[in-house]
């Protein structure tokens, strides 16, 4: 992919719109201008790179704050004059100091970012964690507590009571989280599987 694919008659300035998506939990962080020069930059070194039209220069994002953007993927529009960018965030994203620049729930994509934090946990397995004990025990005793949380949440949902319902559910989506990185399945995974049965 390269700047010059882009079709940005359309824009006055010739800059591209940049959309910044967060690549675990989807959530749409930012949107940003890229010039030439800015992509480039971008696609060399991995981070993103905007050109900044109100002081007229290249502006990493995260060269002063520390909160910058690792790029993972990026995608053109099907009108190619705009640009999707996935990227992991290491730190908040907007100058206010939160996650996203749009003010959308803290929320939103949560259980993908909750899935992330179990493969981080699987990975270093850290003393005195909860996540780490059952990792240790092992595929069975991780599908007995599956088993256990289920027949709760059911039990609510047969006695009518919403409230408990919901709280058990999230139990319940816990630990299968972590039975599915205890299997080596993430979250796209499942949702390759899902969507490929819809169709």
């Amino acid at each position: 992919m390269k700047f010059t694919d882009f079709h940005l008659e359309k824009n006055a300035d010739g800059l591209l719109p940049a959309i910044v998506q967060d690549a675990r939990t989807l959530k749409v962080l930012m949107l940003g201008y890229m010039n030439a020069e800015a992509f480039e930059k971008t696609v060399a070194e991995g981070r993103v790179t905007f050109w900044s039209r109100s002081r007229g220069c290249l502006w990493t994002k995260g060269e002063t704050s520390g909160n910058g953007l690792v790029v993972q993927a990026m995608y053109p529009d099907c009108d190619g004059d705009t640009l999707l960018i996935q990227a992991l965030p290491e730190g908040p994203t907007c100058h206010r100091g939160t996650t996203s620049c749009f003010d959308t729930p803290d929320s939103e994509g949560f259980v993908r970012a909750l899935s992330a934090l179990l493969q981080d946990r699987h990975a270093r397995m850290p003393d005195g964690s909860y996540t780490t004990r059952l990792f240790v025990k092992g595929v069975k005793a991780i599908a007995k507590k599956v088993g256990e949380e289920t027949t709760e949440a059911l039990i609510e949902a047969v006695d009518g009571n919403r409230d408990r319902f919901l709280y058990e559910t999230g139990d319940v989506v816990y630990h299968y989280l972590v039975l599915l990185e205890q299997m080596g399945i993430n979250i796209s995974e499942l949702e390759e599987e899902l969507a490929a049965r819809h169709k």
